[in-house]
């Protein structure tokens, strides 16, 4: 996983930290950067298989974003960020990193309008799956795999939750959707140097909370 705050391997401290917000981190997608970039071109002239292959990459970190933002049916939300997506890419510019913030600044945007309308009866919002619609056929993890994601990602976004809402948002941005720090101080409205020590406050916090108490042997110590 990559540090949230210079983009090394983070020295937390223990093992358990870095195994518990690994499971927040992107995870590999279906190809190299430069097969995503040719993807993103052949997507925005209107090819079904190139979406195909961002929405594979970014759609598993989409909904762990959401999911650490609280929000209810982050399935739903997803969905609409998507479609939004879909309107604006024949006109999007820029590369793959650009894409990724343009994307989350979206799903961010969705969830604020969300969070101000939670009174309102939910709407169901219904997306055709890219990858089908392209005849991809993606490829699934076993059952006991995706049990064992699932309660790693969900014992992760509960870790989170507990930071301070500034600390979390900046975590989950720059961790979860894997945005560089310039973009999440974009998208916050914070200066870069503001992002770098929210972060790296956010994640020696979690360390700490980790860590072993004085005095208590680990599992399995002699």
């Amino acid at each position: 996983m990559l540090d949230a705050t210079e983009g090394r391997s983070p020295r937390l401290g223990t093992v358990t930290s870095r195994v518990h917000l690994r499971a927040l981190a992107p995870t590999a997608g279906d190809g190299t950067t430069d097969e995503l970039e040719t993807a993103l071109t052949a997507a925005r002239s209107g090819d079904e298989a190139g979406f195909a292959m961002l929405w594979r990459d970014l759609h598993p970190r989409l909904l762990r974003y959401l999911r650490g933002c609280g929000d209810e049916g982050p399935e739903d939300l997803a969905a609409e960020t998507w479609m939004h997506v879909v309107r604006g890419l024949p006109t999007f510019e820029g590369g793959i990193p650009e894409f990724r913030a343009w994307l989350f600044t979206i799903a961010r945007h969705r969830a604020v309008d969300q969070g101000r309308a939670r009174s309102r009866a939910p709407q169901t919002v219904s997306v055709a799956d890219p990858v089908a619609a392209a005849g991809l056929a993606p490829t699934a993890p076993s059952a006991e795999q995706e049990a064992a994601d699932n309660d790693a990602t969900a014992q992760a976004l509960r870790l989170v939750a507990t930071l301070p809402s500034a600390q979390a948002e900046m975590v989950l941005l720059r961790v979860v959707a894997g945005l560089d720090v310039a973009d999440v101080a974009r998208l916050l409205d914070k200066q870069p140097g503001t992002v770098r020590v929210g972060v790296h406050r956010a994640l020696r916090s979690l360390s700490a909370s980790l860590s072993p108490s004085p005095g208590h042997e680990p599992e399995g110590g002699e």
